[in-house]
């Protein structure tokens, strides 16, 4: 089984690259220029969300730097404790769906402390995994299409 996996993996990118390519010979389509077309588009594209990344990077820099986070961790740790969230965790929870390199550097800082198989350990892996970087995704997105502002209705 194992090896049958293998050797479908190490086949699946040269077939599908060589249907691709039949593809466009049957559709009579410039393969290469396209190809070459789209990473001009893709580059541009990459550029023109930069300014948008670095806000985002530096805001979270300035968060975690200046204390803030550990600041409000702070101010709502008794509510936390009500509902029995680990305070711990909740920096992760907060910069997850913002970043997804800050929000492992404070997986990775949870598991040195605690160790990988505790509940911290556990807990922080989990959501690590099984969330998103949302509004990492959003301010992409909305760098893509040009959308500076918007209006709720």
């Amino acid at each position: 089984m194992i090896e049958w996996m293998t050797t479908i993996s190490i086949w699946l990118v040269p077939i599908t690259v060589m249907m691709v390519l039949l593809t466009a010979i049957i559709k009579k389509v410039p393969a290469y220029e396209v190809f070459v077309e789209g990473g001009k588009e893709g580059l541009k594209m990459s550029v023109s969300l930069l300014p948008f990344l670095l806000g985002m990077l530096v805001a979270i820099a300035i968060l975690r730097s200046s204390g803030a986070l550990e600041a409000f961790i702070s101010f709502i740790q008794p509510l936390l404790s009500s509902i029995g969230f680990p305070a711990e965790v909740a920096p992760l929870a907060i910069l997850r769906p913002i970043s997804g390199t800050a929000a492992l550097s404070v997986t990775s800082e949870i598991i040195q402390t605690y160790g990988p198989d505790s509940f911290l350990g556990r807990l922080a892996s989990t959501m690590q995994g099984s969330t998103d970087t949302t509004l990492y995704i959003l301010t992409v997105y909305f760098g893509a299409i040009g959308i500076k502002k918007w209006e709720t209705p």
